[in-house]
């Protein structure tokens, strides 16, 4: 053998040495950066950011729910049909899916304040410009843009505040954000009430369009997740956030070694070690459980109650005193996902909202209805708080979250095209009791496969 041939085997062992230490150096700078801004107290910056998301999720909620409203008033007035208002609510839950999606994997690709800013603009600017549409068919259109912000502000705005949060108070502060953004349904509800009887919904979407630029505007300097800058390589600038959010100071560093070495392995897998498959069948189990169970019966109670033979008048009395249990319930995810788990808080809201739904199924007097109902509704919404808005984000790493994030909102927000007409089939050939029977499947199979197949990520760095 020649010394040339014996030189290119040891250039080559050299090489590979070195690609080795510059791997575990990117690898010690990412483990930095994540373990700091787990350990960083709340600053004003990060109060300033769990605002603006919840601002933003907010608007969301209220320019989601004024979507029927709206279509109601334009069908009452002869300036649309029937035919009309279903394009015009296909639009809308067509622009949520392909928004949802997109917003993945621009938030993955090219940044989360990237993803975060177009989100805003998107919704608010299609529903500014839905105030003057000259006709249904455009009115659609600017709907089919604005669900396309609307579908990313979900994925967005609870994965932003997930990548933020002190680990030691991440559910509680996701969970809060949704307490918010679920206030947009009564919200809407008023202003509905208020202004369209006396100048029409055109107003509205104006409103919504001039508030959600100012938000705009607001989040124009909001910082990128210095756990997406250090996994890009972008040390430097990760550096720089992260000695702003530790302005307040941090929890001590860990003085287990072994615990801090498994932190640092484990920043590059998703949530326990799982696999992508089981983590994604997770996260798309339980967040479109969570939307499929809400919406069947958010949407269709006062009907429900209408075939028990309750007049239409007391059962819109008797929805709205149920659906106090909406802000309840976020309030109890809040105070519960991280002083028990995420788990401990999930697997038994998804028991009891099987147990609530069945026993909601068997309710004769209006009494029952209020009392079961706002019991089932306080159940649903602790999921909101505790797997839409914390539990779903927490399972992946950060080179995937808002792809698989966006995935399973995707695949939720189908399931909720679907179910108008699957909830109205089995109302006419099964009755109303097969409704609440479903449910209650639903959220026991659900509860299932978070026991045995989810992770526990409370008080877990996430990568």
């Amino acid at each position: 053998m020649t010394a040339a041939s014996q030189q290119i085997p040891a250039t080559a062992a050299a090489a590979s040495a070195q690609a080795g230490e510059t791997g575990a150096a990117d690898q010690a700078h990412i483990q930095d950066i994540i373990s700091r801004v787990d350990r960083a107290h709340e600053t004003p910056m990060f109060h300033r950011i769990v605002a603006l998301v919840a601002a933003g999720m907010l608007m969301d909620s209220i320019d989601v729910y004024i979507g029927s409203a709206v279509a109601s008033s334009a069908l009452a007035t002869g300036w649309s049909t029937v035919k009309q208002n279903s394009t015009f609510m296909s639009a809308g839950f067509l622009g949520l899916l392909i928004g949802s999606l997109l917003a993945g994997f621009v938030g993955d690709l090219k940044g989360r304040r990237v993803a975060y800013q177009i989100n805003l603009l998107l919704f608010g600017g299609f529903t500014f410009l839905g105030a003057f549409a000259p006709n249904m068919a455009v009115l659609s259109l600017c709907r089919l843009g604005a669900g396309l912000g609307l579908g990313a502000e979900i994925v967005t705005g609870f994965a932003m505040v997930n990548e933020f949060a002190p680990m030691n108070r991440r559910g509680h502060w996701c969970a809060i954000v949704s307490l918010v953004a679920n206030c947009g349904v009564p919200i809407a509800m008023l202003l509905c009430a208020a202004i369209i009887p006396h100048f029409t919904w055109r107003p509205l979407f104006v409103g919504i369009g001039v508030v959600a630029a100012v938000i705009w505007w607001l989040r124009r300097d909001i910082p990128e997740s210095p756990r997406w800058l250090a996994v890009h390589g972008r040390y430097d600038e990760a550096d720089k956030i992260v000695k702003e959010m530790e302005a307040n100071g941090s929890e001590p560093a860990a003085a287990n070694a072994a615990a801090t070495a498994a932190d640092a392995a484990a920043q590059s897998r998703n949530a326990g070690g799982r696999s992508l498959g089981i983590c994604l069948l997770v996260a798309i189990v339980a967040v479109g459980a969570t939307n499929v169970c809400s919406y069947a019966f958010t949407s269709w109670v006062p009907t429900i109650l209408v075939k028990r033979g309750i007049n239409l008048s007391s059962s819109l009395t008797t929805s709205t005193l149920m659906m106090l249990g909406a802000p309840v319930g976020c309030l109890i995810g809040s105070l519960l996902i991280d002083r028990i788990g995420r788990k401990r808080t999930i697997v038994p809201a998804f028991l009891f909202t099987g147990v609530f739904g069945m026993a909601y199924a068997f309710q004769t007097s209006t009494a029952g209805a209020i009392i079961v109902g706002f019991l089932l509704m306080m159940c649903l919404y602790t999921l909101m708080a505790s797997v839409v808005a914390v539990y779903a984000p927490e399972l992946f790493a950060t080179k995937v979250r808002f792809r698989c994030v966006g995935l399973a909102n995707a695949i939720a927000k189908l399931l909720n095209v679907l179910m108008p007409m699957v909830v109205g089939w089995m109302l006419t050939a099964l009755g109303a009791t097969s409704i609440f029977v479903s449910i209650s499947v639903i959220a026991i199979f659900s509860m299932l496969i978070v026991g045995f197949f989810g992770a526990e990520t409370s008080q877990r760095s996430v990568g």
